[in-house]
């Protein structure tokens, strides 16, 4: 078989193996499989699995190719089985087919085909990793530290193999704004829904001053509002969550620092480690892929990308808006498009 060949059957296994996040076991047996039968040394840490090119030396610069293969759990609108891998009219049907199986398996083909050349310019390290759709800790975060140095990553997500040169970071705030207990009759206390209003219409209105040029503005969402034990009390506290979706514009910490200066309430982050990122559009992977026809975009939808200290660009077979859907499907089309311009983008880099 052609390694596009191997790469759809290496689909279709993992779509009938079940790989919620952090239950990946079975996916990742059958990667480590796969990297054996293709006689190709791998490495693991629980279900991470990566591999390094034939001929790595670590005088060279590296290339990270790193795709996930967790997935959601299927939601009740399907109607086809998730985990039974079903073509029809050039569609490959199946939980994980698009987000993010067809990147993996096309990446996994990209590095095969490079995997015994000699002198290439760049190292190539292949990563398929866990916990991607919960940002899990153990996931692409817990090994970075093994992978040796990293220069650049390809991050293999479904973006219609165009660009995305910017990707936006996420913060989930606690904010707790509190008043003084008392009886609603005498008119006693101060409500600290009253004081959370104000707060929360700043969330409304507020608009950061820079904005980013690929991401456009940070978005701050009221999700979530608590407060009030019975009708005749004035409440004491009122707590309420925001979604932030932060940009390049702002690191998430400048982002939190921002808000806590113009609000009133307690404003704690459960994390900042989800990070927004962009690679500079005159880096050498942006330009060959300008070359070579792609065009560029800024993407709202989180990935590993925020978890990496380094320089990545996010792109991969599939489209974004299929991900997380009943009935996920990648076109076979797309796969083996996706496998060419991998290829493609590569070449104008490694190739001595």
């Amino acid at each position: 078989m052609s390694p596009t060949e191997k790469s759809i059957a290496l689909l279709k296994k993992l779509i009938a193996t079940p790989s919620f996040s952090k239950e990946e076991t079975g996916s990742a047996a059958l990667i480590r499989a796969f990297l054996e039968e293709e006689k190709i040394t791998f490495k693991t840490s629980d279900n991470n699995v990566w591999a390094y090119n034939k001929h790595y030396s670590p005088d060279r610069p590296s290339i990270l190719l790193n795709s996930h293969h967790d997935t959601v759990r299927p939601n009740a609108g399907y109607t086809k089985d998730p985990f039974q891998p079903e073509e029809q009219e050039g569609k490959l049907y199946g939980l994980g087919s698009n987000d993010a199986g067809g990147a993996l398996v096309s990446l996994l083909a990209t590095f095969m085909t490079f995997y015994a050349t000699e002198n290439l310019k760049y190292n190539l390290v292949f990563a398929a990793t866990a916990e991607e759709e919960i940002s899990g800790k153990k996931g692409i975060a817990s090994i970075l530290h093994q992978l040796g140095s990293i220069d650049f990553a390809i991050v293999g997500e479904p973006t219609l193999m165009q660009m995305a040169v910017s990707e936006k970071g996420l913060m989930v705030l606690d904010c707790k704004a509190k008043g003084k207990a008392g009886h609603a009759a005498r008119q006693e206390g101060e409500n600290a829904i009253y004081k959370a209003m104000k707060d929360i219409s700043w969330f409304e209105t507020y608009r950061f001053p820079i904005e980013s040029p690929t991401l456009g503005p940070i978005h701050l969402s009221v999700t979530q509002v608590n407060a009030g034990s019975q009708h005749n009390v004035v409440p004491d506290t009122c707590d309420f969550v925001v979604d932030v979706r932060t940009t390049d514009a702002y690191s998430n910490e400048t982002t939190l620092a921002i808000i806590k200066e113009n609000t009133r309430s307690i404003v704690e982050a459960r994390s900042t480690r989800l990070q927004p990122s962009s690679i500079d559009e005159q880096h050498p992977i942006v330009q060959a892929g300008l070359s070579l026809g792609m065009s560029k975009y800024g993407s709202p939808t989180l990935s590993d990308q925020a978890l990496m200290p380094f320089t990545s660009l996010k792109l991969g077979p599939g489209d974004s808006a299929r991900s997380h859907t009943a009935d996920e499907y990648i076109y076979l089309r797309e796969i083996k498009e996706g496998i060419r311009i991998y290829k493609e983008l590569l070449s104008l880099l490694i190739i001595a």
